[in-house]
Protein backbone atom coordinates (compact mmCIF):
# COMPACT_ATOMS: atom_id res chain seq x y z
CA UNK A 1 0.00 0.00 0.00
CA UNK A 2 3.09 2.66 0.96
CA UNK A 3 4.35 1.74 -2.33
CA UNK A 4 1.18 2.35 -4.22
CA UNK A 5 0.44 5.59 -2.43
CA UNK A 6 4.22 6.93 -3.01
CA UNK A 7 3.21 6.50 -6.59
CA UNK A 8 0.24 8.33 -6.58
CA UNK A 9 2.37 11.02 -4.68
CA UNK A 10 4.68 10.93 -7.24
CA UNK A 11 2.13 11.17 -10.08
CA UNK A 12 0.66 14.22 -8.43
CA UNK A 13 3.67 16.31 -7.79
CA UNK A 14 4.66 16.05 -11.39
CA UNK A 15 1.06 17.06 -12.61
CA UNK A 16 1.68 20.13 -10.28
CA UNK A 17 4.96 20.91 -12.17
CA UNK A 18 3.82 20.51 -15.24
CA UNK A 19 0.97 22.84 -14.43
CA UNK A 20 3.13 25.39 -12.79
CA UNK A 21 5.54 25.22 -16.52
CA UNK A 22 2.40 26.03 -18.07
CA UNK A 23 1.89 28.96 -16.61
CA UNK A 24 5.43 30.14 -16.67
CA UNK A 25 5.52 29.44 -20.04
CA UNK A 26 2.05 31.20 -20.97
CA UNK A 27 3.33 33.85 -18.27
CA UNK A 28 6.00 34.62 -20.74
CA UNK A 29 3.77 34.27 -23.81
CA UNK A 30 1.70 37.11 -22.53
CA UNK A 31 4.98 39.68 -22.12
CA UNK A 32 5.62 38.58 -18.19
CA UNK A 33 1.84 39.13 -17.47
CA UNK A 34 1.85 36.55 -14.60
CA UNK A 35 -0.70 33.97 -15.66
CA UNK A 36 -1.91 30.94 -13.07
CA UNK A 37 -4.49 28.85 -13.86
CA UNK A 38 -6.75 27.84 -10.90
CA UNK A 39 -7.89 24.43 -10.24
CA UNK A 40 -10.96 24.95 -11.92
CA UNK A 41 -9.51 26.40 -15.42
CA UNK A 42 -7.46 22.92 -15.59
CA UNK A 43 -10.65 20.65 -14.84
CA UNK A 44 -12.62 22.91 -17.62
CA UNK A 45 -9.95 22.65 -19.89
CA UNK A 46 -9.93 18.75 -20.00
CA UNK A 47 -13.35 18.09 -19.91
CA UNK A 48 -16.36 21.03 -18.90
CA UNK A 49 -19.10 18.47 -18.96
CA UNK A 50 -17.74 16.65 -16.06
CA UNK A 51 -17.34 19.81 -14.22
CA UNK A 52 -20.30 21.76 -14.21
CA UNK A 53 -22.02 17.88 -13.32
CA UNK A 54 -19.38 17.98 -10.68
CA UNK A 55 -20.59 21.41 -9.36
CA UNK A 56 -24.75 20.99 -9.54
CA UNK A 57 -23.73 17.59 -7.81
CA UNK A 58 -22.30 19.55 -5.12
CA UNK A 59 -25.07 21.99 -4.75
CA UNK A 60 -27.58 19.89 -5.05
CA UNK A 61 -26.54 16.56 -2.52
CA UNK A 62 -24.24 18.26 -0.11
CA UNK A 63 -24.61 21.97 -0.42
CA UNK A 64 -22.74 22.32 2.86
CA UNK A 65 -19.78 21.24 1.25
CA UNK A 66 -20.09 23.83 -1.53
CA UNK A 67 -18.30 26.46 -0.51
CA UNK A 68 -15.32 24.64 0.57
CA UNK A 69 -15.58 23.09 -2.87
CA UNK A 70 -16.13 25.95 -4.58
CA UNK A 71 -13.15 27.55 -3.13
CA UNK A 72 -10.85 24.92 -3.57
CA UNK A 73 -11.74 24.91 -7.19
CA UNK A 74 -10.59 28.60 -7.50
CA UNK A 75 -6.99 28.08 -5.66
CA UNK A 76 -4.06 27.48 -8.59
CA UNK A 77 -3.79 24.05 -10.02
CA UNK A 78 -0.63 23.61 -9.76
CA UNK A 79 -0.95 24.10 -5.47
CA UNK A 80 -3.14 21.72 -4.89
CA UNK A 81 -2.18 18.85 -6.54
CA UNK A 82 1.63 19.77 -5.28
CA UNK A 83 0.47 20.53 -1.53
CA UNK A 84 -1.22 17.16 -1.92
CA UNK A 85 1.02 15.21 -3.60
CA UNK A 86 4.36 16.00 -1.02
CA UNK A 87 2.26 15.53 1.70
CA UNK A 88 1.27 12.05 0.78
CA UNK A 89 5.12 11.78 -0.46
CA UNK A 90 6.28 12.45 3.22
CA UNK A 91 3.79 10.76 5.18
CA UNK A 92 4.03 7.29 3.56
CA UNK A 93 7.89 7.69 3.21
CA UNK A 94 8.42 7.32 6.89
CA UNK A 95 5.76 4.67 7.15
CA UNK A 96 7.39 2.88 4.32
CA UNK A 97 11.09 3.25 6.57
CA UNK A 98 9.54 2.06 9.90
Amino acid sequence: MAVFMRLVSLILIVAALMMLGTDVIVSLEKGGEITVRSLGTVWGALDPHSLSHFKDWIQNRVPFLAQFVYQTLVLPGWAVTGVIGVILAFSFSRLGSE
